[in-house]
């Protein structure tokens, strides 16, 4: 159990909260788009006549573009900063998403070359994003990532919503992908402006070398291959969320594609409410406890989705599968970074091995879905939630970590 929120007041109020706000502004921002080409997801392969396992290897394009960046994540960060990354990367993901709206006139070559550049991006604000979430949070003293991470949510349940409206009322997906992507490249480096400075502490200096933490030695640490690898079982349970919910509500439940895009927006809408309103369990209960609980959560509402017993028990699925799978990357990112002085480097580990789930996950559920059916397929998705409670021990805290700074009162 974490030890009690400290109640003195903190000397730089105002910078936290200010970097606070810019911090929940960049999870908005990175979750909106891919929500908004994912809600239009089943009308692109419509459109462009894809299979479930062609649609699944086209999406491999996203995962390769972000595996691409993160191993370089760390340097990357360390040398432009964490604001200047995530203005740059925010830059190409909205370029990335003009390209993915063209895609659906132009083909599936331009598709594939959207979802790369969006991956490449949307990598480096990912880590960059997240290392200063847990800045944050340490200058809270408290839990404040689910937060941001509900943030995160709520860009995509915005992102989805729109879809929805995009849908009905028979909007382009070129012209509403143009839209978003304009806007994100023109409002995002704006709105992080205020992040905290990085820290003075350089990981890669000759000091950090001859004390064996070269950047590839994080690498070699067991206990944040491990979080990587428990980031890796949940970030497939939302991924697959993600990916699969429309079409497996198109396929298996012969629903509209409005329907599909509502049990989407669902599993957004119970993934941001439990993110924000759940970061007292944690400190309370602890993550080990907390995540072993989502776990069950998540499994539950994945077998109850994938039952065939109708839309209401498949909508209650996707509810209880969201509100399971909130945790499992904030917390493993807070794990990552609770040595401050390293990271951005651990961080950068751990969430590349944790989206090795969207480089595997979308062709891998695609072709078992063409043999077996895409509902019955996401029963591997559950059995990955019991890996998640076997080994989430790992992200209990150091025995010997850091000082906390004292907690404040908002986040």
């Amino acid at each position: 159990m974490a030890e009690p929120a400290r109640k003195q007041p903190h000397p730089a109020l105002e910078p936290v909260r200010a970097a606070a706000t810019a911090t929940y502004a960049a999870f908005i921002g990175c979750g909106f788009g891919p929500a908004t080409y994912l809600s239009r997801l089943a009308e692109v392969r419509e459109h462009l006549h894809l299979s479930t396992g062609r649609l699944g290897m086209i999406l491999l394009a996203t995962a390769a573009g972000a595996l691409c960046f993160r191993p370089l994540a760390g340097r990357v960060i360390r040398r432009l900063g964490q604001r200047r990354t995530v203005a740059v990367c925010s830059v190409m993901a909205g370029a990335g998403q003009v390209l993915l709206g063209a895609g659906d006139v132009a083909g599936v070559a331009v598709v594939v070359l959207g979802l790369a550049v969006v991956g490449f991006a949307g990598a480096g604000w990912d880590v960059a994003m997240n290392v200063q979430g847990t800045r944050v949070e340490r200058e809270f003293g408290r839990s404040v990532m689910p937060r941001f991470h509900a943030a995160y949510s709520m860009g995509t349940v915005g992102g989805a919503s729109i879809g929805v409206l995009m849908v009905l009322a028979g909007v382009p997906v070129a012209a509403h992908l143009l839209v978003t992507g304009v806007l994100t490249a023109v409002v995002m480096p704006l709105a992080v402006r205020r992040f905290l400075p990085d820290a003075v502490h350089e990981p890669d200096s000759p000091a950090d070398r001859r004390g064996g933490h070269r950047p590839q030695s994080f690498w070699r640490e067991p206990r944040t291959v491990l979080i990587g690898l428990f980031v890796l079982a949940f970030g497939f349970g939302e991924g697959a969320g993600s990916d699969w919910i429309g079409v497996s509500v198109v396929d298996g439940y012969h629903g509209q594609a409005v329907v599909g895009t509502a049990a989407f927006a669902t599993f957004l809408l119970s993934t941001t409410v439990t993110r924000w309103f759940g970061g007292g369990l944690l400190d309370r209960f602890g993550r080990v406890a907390v995540l072993r609980a989502s776990s069950a959560v998540a499994a539950t509402g994945l077998v109850l989705f994938v039952s065939g017993l109708g839309l209401p028990t498949a909508f209650a699925g996707v509810a209880l599968w969201g509100t399971g799978i909130a945790f499992g990357y904030p917390v493993g990112m807070s794990a990552a970074a609770d040595d401050p002085r390293y990271a951005a480097q651990r961080v950068a580990v751990a969430s590349t091995i944790g989206k090795v789930s969207s480089f595997a996950g979308p062709p891998l559920l695609g072709l078992l879905g063409d043999r077996l059916g895409l509902l019955h397929t996401l029963l591997v998705v559950a059995a990955l939630q019991l890996v998640a409670c076997a080994i989430a021990a790992v992200t209990r805290p150091p025995a010997v970590a850091p000082a906390a700074a004292p907690a404040l009162k908002s986040a």
